[in-house]
This record gives C-alpha cells, structure tokens and sequence, in this order.
C-alpha cells in the first residue's frame, strides 16, 4: 500500500492543477473570451474606466451627479448635463477633474428633446473622439390622477422619460464600441411595489415602458456585445423626492425599507459604475431594483 499523501502535499498538487499552464483543469485556449483575460486574472475582470468616454443625462445634481462623479473616480471621461443649473454641472466637472483619472465637460442639453440628446452624443465625440457608456438618468416625476391627466401632462412624460432615451440609446448604438459599448436606462422599484398611488399613473407607465425597451434592446444590440440593462432605485433622498410631501409622509416611506432609511445617491452610482465596467460584460437585459430591500 503507498504512503498516505500530506495535506501540503495534496494542497500544492491541486493548486498545480488549476494552473493555466497545466492541461488538466485550465481554461482551453479555444473557449470564448480566452483570448480577451490573456496575461490577467481570469477571474477578475476589471472596473477600471480609464480610456472610456461616458455621457451621463441630468447629471449636474442629485443622483446624475453622484453618477458622474463615480464613473470619473473610474478614470471615464464625462459629459456632464445639465439643462438651468451651469454652476452646479460645472462643480461636477471639477470634482471630476480634481480626481485626475479622466476629464469632464459640462453640455448644456434639453434632454427632453431629441435635439437635445444628440448634442451630447456630438459633444463627446467632438471634444473626446469617442462614446462607450451611455447613462439614461434624465427624466420627470409629476403627480397626477387619472380625473387630472390631460394630454400635455402625459405627453411631456412619455417624450422625456421614453422618446429621447430611446433615440439617444438608437443614435449611440452607432457609435459604441462594439462589443464593450454599455446603455444604461432608468426606471423605479416602484414599477414592482405592491401598492402605488392613483397618482403615479404617469410615471410609472412611462417607467414600465423603459423596462420593455430595456429587455427588447439587449436582445437586438447584444448580438454586437453592447450590453443593456436597467437601473431602478428605490426612493432617493433628493430634492425632486422631497417635492410636496410632508415630513410625515418621507419618514412614513423611509420605515417601509428594511434599514430605515431612503437611499442616497452614492447608494446608486457604484452599481452604474460596474455595469459600465468591464466586470459587468456578462450582465445584459437585466432590471436591478437598488432599494435596499424596499421592494422585495
């Protein structure tokens, strides 16, 4: 009978074994995607965004800019919108500057309109020669019921918060890297909550329709290796939140989560930034609900 093996024995012989230079339980070199790891770890795809060039709509505050300045911190380049506010798109292009990974530039753009959304696509490839993220963030939250709704009220949601991301995600298909182009709409965990208000009838049809844009998308633009996926927050503590509710009612929200609190736009941005990474290839056509836990 042969001596038993040791266990530092049996350790180094596995270890051996999981080599890539072994022919045992390496990765064939004819597998996908072999090629794309060579001479890194194929286990740890980066988020590193240096190089990248993103395009973040409404990102002068809240959770636009949180976006921005996250994918900044990355090493992105960003095209930082804004539509009234220059002074705060341009504190938001100098924080991203300050980091001293990627640069920063502030478009003035009415993303409203579709006008306004291919001025970004044109800005960045103008002042960086290149588009590879595009985040969707724009959009308007009104509150009407049904007796209130009237056309111009339903028009300006679906022309802001449907019509130009869709026209922006079709205008950048063209001009992503294929693959490694990333698209990244918004929409709410509210479209998935068990009780809603009558009046978020608006909103929330035009959220359920970025959802199905979303999916239907990552099935066309994935065939070229551009990923699409969906973002959707749970409550946000940002001034558009706050809007018309009493103390009462945010703190009535924030104990509906399991942590006891709203969200906060750095609770968002780090998701982004990983969709919008390399780590995030293999994510596509997927609805994320960041709320911690508010709609389970």
């Amino acid at each position: 009978m042969s001596p038993k093996r040791s266990s530092s024995t049996f350790i180094s012989g596995f270890m051996n074994a999981m080599k890539p230079s072994s022919n045992k339980l390496a990765v064939p070199t004819q597998a996908p995607y072999s090629k794309r790891y060579a001479g890194s770890s194929l286990f740890l795809p980066t988020t590193s965004l240096v190089g990248k060039v993103a395009v973040v709509t409404g990102s002068s505050r809240s959770t636009g800019a949180a976006i921005a300045c996250c994918l900044g911190e990355h090493g992105a380049s960003v095209v930082v919108n804004y539509v009234t506010d220059a002074q705060a798109a341009d504190e938001v292009v100098q924080a991203i500057r300050s980091q001293g990974k990627g640069g920063a530039i502030a478009v003035k753009a009415n993303t409203a309109t579709i006008e306004g959304g291919q001025l970004l696509l044109d800005e960045a490839m103008k002042t960086f020669g290149r588009v590879d993220i595009v985040v969707l963030n724009a959009g308007v939250m009104g509150s009407r019921t049904l007796d209130d709704l009237d056309e111009p009220f339903f028009d300006m949601h679906f022309e802001t918060n449907v019509k130009v991301p869709l026209f922006m995600a079709k205008a950048a298909a063209d001009l992503l890297p294929n693959p490694g182009g990333r698209i990244i709409f918004f929409s709410s965990s509210l479209t998935a909550a068990s009780t809603v208000l009558p009046n978020a009838l608006c909103y929330l049809a035009t959220k359920g329709a970025i959802e199905q844009i979303s999916r239907v998308l990552a099935k066309d633009l994935g065939s070229r290796g551009i990923t699409v996926n969906t973002v959707s927050p749970g409550p946000i503590d940002t001034p558009l939140f706050r809007e018309g509710k009493t103390q009462h009612v945010i703190d009535s929200i924030a104990k509906q989560s399991p942590s006891r609190r709203l969200g906060e736009p750095d609770d968002i941005a780090p998701l982004v930034a990983f969709l919008a990474s390399e780590a995030g290839h293999w994510i596509n056509g997927q609805n994320i609900r960041a709320d911690g836990g508010y709609v389970v």
